[in-house]
């Protein structure tokens, strides 16, 4: 199974960068082989946000949806996202934000495996430079919008 691990630190508010990754319908404009999204289901209460939505991965012929729960729990900062239907047999996406003097610290951890046993050899091979990619594009849309 593809597993893969990053930090950074980003120059902006935490609560700028937790809104940023819960903008999920944006991913389109600024994630790489993003090109769909759509939240279905939005639900807010005192401790959680719970967003149901759709990811469409892919370039050219190849693309596929999947079907996501994103949990963000505002106690520990964290977003917690899983699979529910999809190419994926199985998702575990964490996101953990911390206040630091210059920004604040992100660890983005992402362990999954698709069906398609082919396909996840292939992924295995290249994840982690597709997770800074990632992550480079996030904290690229990050210095775009909250310019200090």
């Amino acid at each position: 199974m593809p597993k893969a691990s990053v930090k950074r630190l980003i120059k902006c508010d935490k609560s700028q960068l937790i809104d940023l990754v819960l903008d999920i319908e944006k991913y389109p404009t600024f994630v790489p082989y993003c090109i769909d999204a759509k939240i279905y289901e939005k639900k807010i209460n005192d401790d959680f946000i719970n967003i149901i939505a759709d990811l469409t991965i892919g370039k050219g012929a190849f693309k596929d949806t999947y079907k996501s729960n994103v949990k963000f729990n505002k106690k520990n900062n964290s977003i917690y996202v899983t699979n529910i239907d999809g190419p994926l047999k199985h998702l575990d996406n964490k996101w953990i934000f911390e206040d630091h003097e210059k920004g604040t610290e992100i660890y983005f951890d992402v362990d999954f495996e698709i069906k398609n046993k082919f396909l996840n050899i292939l992924m295995t091979t290249s994840f982690q430079y597709g997770l800074d990619k990632i992550a480079d594009a996030f904290q690229d849309r990050a210095n775009n919008l909250f310019k200090s």
